[in-house]
């Protein structure tokens, strides 16, 4: 089967611990999948801004799957965006802020919002996500259309806070792990195998010419999605069981080894 397009996951995934990727060698590689008329996206769960930093020099040609699919854009064109009903929002922010050990980042398309009342350490860890990042005295009446919510809370509650918000805010939102300690609130259905979908449509391509990278529970989509999911060495146990394939570690550039395999139809792409 032929590839015609490559969507990688950012955090743990593309990027290595200190969010850095080799460009020289993306680039090259990249070069080489325009000959050979293969298609790049980034799907994550961050921002737009921040992920557009990443990729300066082809932004313009590539599809941005942000925000965990609620937010798509493609060739710079955008094309999608979910939305939080202001009901929706309002019932979510109401619940989130009776959680005592819970932070909150309100991902809103201009920026995303924290309270100025958080800890230091934690806005500086969110300005690592969020390039655009504004400090409010409350989550209320703001203008803004929302996408998701981002939680840090404490590793020894994640999983039993996962469970308590799926069950208090079931139908406005499906809690997943993003792959960095978090959880992440999206809108029902906007996960990223949706967004993949919408620039697959654009793009004329089919679910079997896809590969995909990912390491975090809101990966689980677009790696059983398309034809070659590939989970990260790194990613915890449950994800590595879903993929039908599996690269090396994030921190060992082993993205671009696997893309070296699709470009040189090494297998299982030959």
């Amino acid at each position: 089967m032929s590839v015609k397009l490559i969507a990688v996951d950012m955090d743990g995934t593309f990027l290595d611990d200190v969010k850095q990727y080799n460009r020289p060698r993306f680039l090259a590689q990249y070069a080489r999948m325009k000959e050979q008329g293969i298609r790049f996206a980034v799907a994550s769960g961050n921002q737009y801004y921040q992920l557009y930093s990443f990729f300066p020099e082809i932004a313009q040609e590539i599809a941005f799957v942000a925000d965990n699919g609620a937010w798509v854009v493609c060739e710079g064109e955008d094309m999608f965006n979910g939305e939080f009903t202001v009901q929706q929002y309002n019932t979510v922010v109401d619940h989130l802020l009776t959680l005592p050990d819970v932070e909150v980042i309100a991902s809103g398309k201009q920026w995303g919002y924290i309270l100025k009342s958080y800890d230091p350490a934690f806005k500086l860890m969110a300005a690592r996500y969020y390039h655009r990042l504004k400090e409010v005295d409350s989550f209320t009446g703001i203008d803004d259309v929302f996408f998701k919510f981002a939680l840090n809370l404490p590793d020894d509650i994640l999983a039993e806070t996962m469970i308590a918000l799926g069950e208090s805010l079931e139908g406005i939102v499906v809690p997943v792990t993003s792959g960095h300690g978090s959880i992440d609130l999206i809108i029902p259905g906007l996960h990223k195998a949706n967004g993949l979908r919408i620039v697959q449509k654009r793009w004329g391509i089919e679910d079997h010419e896809v590969v995909t990278f990912g390491d975090g529970g809101n990966d689980i989509e677009m790696l059983t999605q398309a034809g070659y999911g590939f989970a990260m060495q790194n990613a915890p146990e449950n994800i590595r069981a879903l993929a039908r394939y599996q690269a090396g570690h994030n921190n060992h550039q082993a993205v671009l080894d696997v893309i070296d395999k699709v470009l040189d139809r090494d297998a299982p792409f030959n």
